[in-house]
């Protein structure tokens, strides 16, 4: 964000023209942060709200957490912009992420109805590295054949499997399922999420030179040598 844009902000609020509470609000989400705008407000207004609030700490912003807008609500070069100011901050950035709801303890005839009408899950399958910047989401499972690179992430339904390197932000199980798991050649995440449970890499994850794959067990994410 320029000087200029900066200091119209300043100028604006002190004005009374802005309230910096009023530009942007933030929503917690179980994926990251939910970002909503002010009816009216620029680009610029918004952009350098953002940046006021990265500057200075704000309490919700921590390095590793994604950070959705709504879909097309800027124009492309706009949300480009943004990327790359939450990249230099450490974050995430991504197009607002709607998951389905399901019910927390459905009855036993509903879950076998849905079992006999859902046809059989699918697997997106991946033959490239995914690099900085980068987003694949699927309900279902998927497989990269290639490395995850810091600052891509991956969000699935399902399972994730890594032929490759991991060293971005990936999220397992992302509609609830605790049974779900992350896999990879070389699992070294910035942020790994399963379900609902948080975890970052080990201190001496850069030693591990074999496969590894991370689950949920006692309500923690572990991480466990496996063969290939």
């Amino acid at each position: 964000m320029c000087k200029e844009n900066l200091f119209r902000f300043y100028s604006l609020r002190n004005a009374g023209v802005i309230d910096l509470n009023d530009i942007v609000k933030i929503k917690g989400l179980k994926s990251g942060l939910q970002l909503t705008f002010a009816k009216g407000a620029s680009f610029d207004d918004v952009q350098a709200n953002l940046l006021h609030k990265l500057q200075t700490g704000e309490k919700f912003f921590i390095r590793g957490t994604t950070v959705f807008v709504p879909k097309d609500f800027f124009a492309e070069e706009q949300n480009e912009k943004l990327r790359r100011m939450f990249h230099r901050h450490g974050m995430l950035f991504s197009t607002e992420l709607k998951m389905p709801t399901f019910p927390k303890t459905p009855t036993k005839t509903v879950v076998e109805v849905k079992k006999a009408e859902e046809p059989a899950p699918k697997m997106l399958v991946i033959n490239r590295t995914v690099r900085g910047g980068q987003e694949v989401k699927t309900e279902s499972s998927v497989m990269i054949f290639g490395n995850v690179n810091p600052g891509a992430q991956i969000v699935a339904g399902g399972n994730i499997d890594i032929r490759g390197i991991c060293r971005g932000f990936v999220h397992a199980g992302a509609f609830g399922d605790e049974s779900a798991f992350v896999v990879a050649d070389r699992l070294m995440p910035m942020q790994i999420r399963i379900a609902d449970v948080i975890a970052r890499s080990p201190d001496n994850m850069e030693k591990a030179q074999q496969a590894e794959r991370a689950s949920i067990k006692d309500g923690h994410i572990v991480f466990e040598p496996i063969m290939r």
